[in-house]
């Protein structure tokens, strides 16, 4: 835990998001308190890490005293009362820019809530500001914007901090918020989550319903919409199940949600889970090893049926098919976007598209049948392992860039997330957890899951917390 400053209302920033709720509902503390320990602690931190890049405190205090005013008159208030969150600069809060990271968009002014956002409200929770990430979500693995710079690692600000929810990963870790929206679609909620020593949840495609990310009035193609969904950054996994609960369920305004239960029938026997240390045999980071059989010993110890298995469904094939669709996909809009990036903010994408040329029309269909038949692939092992137990990244965090700097350091990064990548593609749910340290710096691993089944996820997630604990918040290093 942090030794921070303060004690009192000041110290309400260290408490876990659920018991922060429980404590302005039981009148223990005001919502206004809560907020006011954590305005504090970003600007006790912020100014280190500069992971908040806009923050509203008047519009969070005002939302405070709301809920108290609320409570006094006997409402009920919801499951996540007073609790602040930081929101990503991709994803729309009302009456405030979302800037992707870049100077362009520095006055696009959000008409509405995106959904997201809209569902945590609701339930009580208390948007405190808006959280660095790469510009436009393309720069790189590296929480860099065009617009605010470079977002520091707590841990050690020569590692970075992950991304592309960098920010919202440093905000939690540190307890400038005690819980974080960001969006994943090959691992940026789980390498922060991972890197700063929190939890994350990826949920699987369809749980969650959200707006597009896209500028303009067109909706994004098929890849996007598959591959790209909101998740909850947290402390514990008790209070990413919470954010679970309140984010899931469908919507008119997304049609892709899927009301399918929150939690599902009990498994019988022991759940079976499978474990891949070194995911396509790539190779793999002794300390990352060492993390992924820690969280087994862990759930050996907790009833799980644990077994080492040769491998995953198909990775090399689906990362080669995940990168020709999204590439062919991104193509036609490239030498726009390319020109918001800024200076050397276009290396990441442009080495990637240089790799892998945009395909035929021909080729695009044909690929999106191999993309289902990977999916089917991964349901089948699934259905024999009800759960996976991997690395999120199959290295220790890296320095910030790497994967901008050259092609060696982008095909580095690219092999390291390679299981974030594929799961991402297969459209199930996957939990990052942390494990412990090694050498000073956060471990985890993540719990990957059959399809709607984030219910196995978490469970497997708390019983590796139970047995090797929490590493956040803490304070800034030097």
């Amino acid at each position: 835990m942090a030794s921070g400053t303060g004690s009192g209302a000041a110290a309400l920033w260290r408490l876990p998001a659920t018991e922060q709720a429980a404590a302005v509902r039981r009148g223990e503390v005001t919502a206004a308190e809560l907020v006011d320990s954590h305005l504090e602690r970003v600007a006790e931190v912020n100014p280190r890490l500069n992971a908040v890049t806009r923050l509203l405190a008047e519009r969070a205090r005002e939302a405070a005293a709301a809920t108290d005013r609320r409570r006094a008159a006997g409402e009920r208030l919801g499951p996540l009362a007073g609790v602040p969150f930081t929101v990503k600069e991709c994803t729309p809060i009302e009456g405030v820019p979302t800037t992707f990271g870049t100077p362009r968009f520095r006055e696009l002014v959000a008409r509405a809530d995106a959904l997201p956002v809209a569902r945590l409200r609701a339930a009580g929770a208390i948007p405190i500001g808006h959280s660095n990430m790469p510009t436009l979500v393309l720069a790189g693995m590296h929480t860099r914007s065009e617009l605010y710079g470079d977002t520091a690692n707590p841990w050690d600000p020569g590692r970075t901090s992950g991304g592309s929810s960098g920010g919202d990963g440093v905000a939690v870790a540190t307890g400038m918020a005690a819980l974080g929206l960001g969006n994943d679609s090959g691992g940026s909620v789980r390498i922060p989550a991972s890197f700063c020593g929190v939890a994350a949840l990826n949920p699987t495609t369809g749980r969650f319903p959200a707006d597009q990310r896209v500028i303009g009035p067109d909706d994004p193609g098929p890849a996007s919409q598959a591959l790209v969904k909101d998740g909850p950054l947290a402390r514990t996994v008790a209070d990413l199940r919470a954010a679970y609960e309140v984010l899931a369920g469908t919507d008119p305004r997304d049609p892709r949600a899927v009301p399918a239960p929150l939690y599902g029938e009990p498994l019988p026997g022991p759940v079976r889970v499978a474990v891949v240390a070194d995911p396509g045999g790539h190779g793999v980071h002794p300390a990352v090893r060492s993390a992924v059989e820690a969280a087994a010993g862990a759930l050996r110890d907790a009833g799980y049926e644990v077994r080492e298995v040769a491998d995953v469904p198909r990775l090399d094939e689906a990362l080669e098919v995940y990168g020709k669709l999204t590439v062919t996909e991104f193509a036609p809009s490239w030498p726009v976007v390319r020109t918001l990036l800024g200076e050397g903010g276009d290396h990441y994408v442009a080495r990637a598209m240089e790799r892998t040329p945009p395909v035929s029309a021909a080729e695009l269909v044909a690929l999106t049948g191999t993309w289902a038949s990977i999916r089917r692939s991964w349901a089948q092992f699934l259905d024999t392992y009800p759960l996976l137990l991997g690395p999120v990244f199959t290295e220790p965090p890296v320095e910030p860039g790497l994967e901008s700097r050259d092609e060696a350091g982008r095909e580095r990064v690219a092999t390291a997330m390679r299981l974030c990548t594929v799961t991402s593609f297969a459209g199930v749910p996957a939990v990052a957890v942390p494990t412990g340290t090694a050498d000073g710096l956060p471990t985890g691993v993540q719990l990957v899951g059959r399809a709607f089944r984030e219910d196995l996820c978490l469970a497997a997630a708390q019983a590796v917390e139970d047995r090797l604990g929490t590493l956040a918040p803490i304070d800034p290093r030097p």
